[in-house]
């Protein structure tokens, strides 16, 4: 039942974010419009990161309405090409005097076999190598606005994952629960990895599970699969108990000093032994470096 508890738990703060620019990947739908709304009246300046910008023109209009925050703006980002987030951060880089939070936030789910424009397998290419290339485009910026912090939004299934650095890509053989599982064991081994190379600087590193949440990530779930989550539907969360651990991570005092850990339901929570390997992390950070053509030591 504890458990149960702790799974609807509100958490609340009332701090302020004033002053501060927060970045934020896939913010036109589920937690990470949410946690957009949510940061957004609290007074931050919010730029949301979305591929769709048609779905994007609603959901600005929908984050500025509720939020009662003008100070919303929307850019295209592209996490499957490279050349899309590349140029989205030499934007960012110019034209913003700050980043105090960067949101790691979208992902794709469980989806059918398909590649990026890089040729990645499109999980591990959006979930990892996608967030992975925009933390690096950004890190100076975001090292010059610190205090920061860099959240990545990971998922309990990372449990269930193992990192396969010979086929990072599933090119031998194609399991989708296996490869979305591998990309979020990824986002944590990834975390870790920042958290170690940040430290002295003021930015700060942290992982979440946002709950199994009702979002459309699920569109590419088979029938029993939508089955069997909508039989579990009392027991899941909505897209706003959902973004609490993201506004936590993002806002929360007590973790100023805190770096490199994970977190659910608005608290520090276990993750498997395979997500704090950090010879794993090592070798992961150096194969998303020679596969995205970038020098990050």
């Amino acid at each position: 039942m504890q458990a149960l508890r702790n799974m609807f738990r509100s958490w609340s703060s009332d701090a302020r974010l004033d002053g501060k620019t927060v970045i934020i990947t896939g913010a036109n739908t589920g937690i990470g419009k949410e946690t957009a709304i949510d940061l957004a009246k609290r007074g931050a300046r919010i730029i949301m990161a979305c591929r769709d910008m048609e779905k994007t023109d609603a959901a600005l209009k929908e984050v500025k309405d509720a939020s009662g925050n003008q100070d919303v703006v929307a850019c295209r980002l592209d996490l499957a090409d490279s050349k899309s987030i590349r140029e989205f951060a030499e934007n960012i880089n110019k034209e913003e005097k700050q980043v105090n939070i960067l949101i790691n936030n979208a992902g794709v789910m469980v989806c059918p076999y398909g590649k990026t424009a890089d040729g990645f397998e499109m999980q591990i290419g959006v979930n990892h190598m996608g967030h992975f290339l925009l933390t690096y485009l950004l890190l100076d910026l975001i090292k010059r606005s610190s205090p920061a912090r860099i959240i990545n939004v990971s998922s309990m299934a990372h449990q269930w994952g193992t990192i396969n650095l010979e086929d990072i890509n599933s090119e031998k053989n194609y399991d989708k629960q296996k490869a979305y599982s591998q990309s979020k064991l990824a986002n944590i081994l990834f975390t870790r990895s920042l958290a170690k190379r940040l430290e002295g600087t003021g930015v700060t590193a942290y992982a979440l599970h946002p709950g199994v949440v009702q979002t459309e990530l699920w569109r590419h779930l088979n029938k029993p699969q939508q089955a069997a989550m909508w039989l579990a539907k009392p027991f899941t969360k909505t897209s706003v108990q959902g973004a609490q651990t993201t506004i936590y991570c993002a806002v929360a005092p007590e973790l100023e000093t805190e770096s490199g850990k994970y977190y659910s339901d608005c608290a520090p929570a276990k993750c498997s032994q395979a997500a704090m390997d950090d010879e794993v992390g090592q070798r992961l950070w150096e194969l998303s470096c020679k596969m995205l053509s970038i020098t990050w030591e």
